[in-house]
């Protein structure tokens, strides 16, 4: 009879990789920021295009980005483009112009080709956008076709650089549910390239499914993770043990589906203490890892 093969359990291998955002490390150097990323064990970084951060309106971009993705490649680490800084287009208005925007909505989709740009050059998994918040003033149906509008031509050029998008719905934003994001890809034709970035705090801050059902309802179009806990109904990123959030069923369901992207950590507003954060983040996430309890069940 064959004897049982021993496992070592303290090298088992995480089913999912797991990532940390640029945009929680705003008081550091790029550089530094990822040396930290890289040297706490985390797979990649969720890179927010940013004024301090890649800047991709600054002069010498492709020498920049062709720097930045041999030093990606020096540290191990995969990357996601993101595209929500706050005042890079706009230094009185956040997140301003949007692809919704009466005026400037050119600058917002120049912003996004030059982000699927710098994905392309740094072979990244996905870049990630959003729709932004309705004005006021303006009806919901001039607001939708502008949005298609934006989208069709972000999706041009996505296809042409055979790089995925990842559409993200955003809590108070005109697309904020994964059922709009399906409404709004069945508009587009339902292209190859545009598939769906899932915010896990968000499906609890306002999907009506539970959470790991909305990674289930994801699916397949499931192209990038930003993960973090939050409350019901409050729209504010929190440290994992501080919201309502149970993640193991929810890593769970993530590995069930046979993501194997990025689940980046979410939490902009943590730079205070990005190093401190990012390492309570990795220690807990592994904690709820499915492949590392299945170990420790078998052991």
């Amino acid at each position: 009879m064959t004897e049982p093969l021993d496992r070592d359990t303290t090298t088992a291998e995480p089913a999912l990789r797991y990532g940390f955002g640029t945009n929680g490390f705003s008081n550091h150097r790029l550089q530094d920021a990822l040396t930290v990323i890289a040297d706490l064990g985390y797979d990649g970084v969720a890179l927010t295009l940013d004024h301090h951060h890649l800047d991709p309106f600054a002069p010498g971009l492709a020498a920049r980005t062709a720097a930045l993705a041999r030093r990606l490649d020096r540290l191990g680490l995969g990357v996601v483009i993101e595209t929500g800084a706050r005042y890079l287009l706009d230094p009185w208005h956040k997140h301003e112009p949007t692809l919704l925007a009466a005026e400037g909505r050119e600058r917002r989709v120049d912003f996004l080709r030059r982000a699927v740009a710098v994905g392309a050059d740094l072979g990244a998994q996905a870049v990630s956008f959003w729709a932004g918040v309705r004005p006021a003033r303006l009806d919901a149906r001039t607001a939708w076709d502008r949005l298609v509008a934006g989208c069709a031509e972000v999706v041009e050029a996505a296809e042409k650089a055979d790089v995925p998008l990842g559409f993200e719905p955003e809590p108070g934003m005109l697309v904020e549910s994964i059922d709009e994001y399906t409404r709004l890809a069945a508009a587009l034709g339902d292209p190859a390239p545009f598939g769906l970035t899932l915010d896990i705090g968000h499906c609890r801050c306002l999907e009506p499914y539970p959470v790991p059902e909305c990674v289930r309802r994801a699916g397949s179009r499931l192209v990038n993770v930003q993960i973090d806990d939050m409350r019901r109904g409050t729209h504010e990123h929190l440290e994992f043990g501080s919201g309502e959030i149970d993640f193991p069923p929810v890593l769970s369901a993530l590995d069930e589906v046979g993501y194997r992207g990025l689940v980046a950590v979410e939490l902009p507003r943590h730079s205070h203490d990005a190093p401190g954060v990012a390492r309570r983040s990795l220690d807990f996430l592994r904690s709820c890892d499915p492949a590392v309890r299945r170990e420790e069940e078998m052991a």
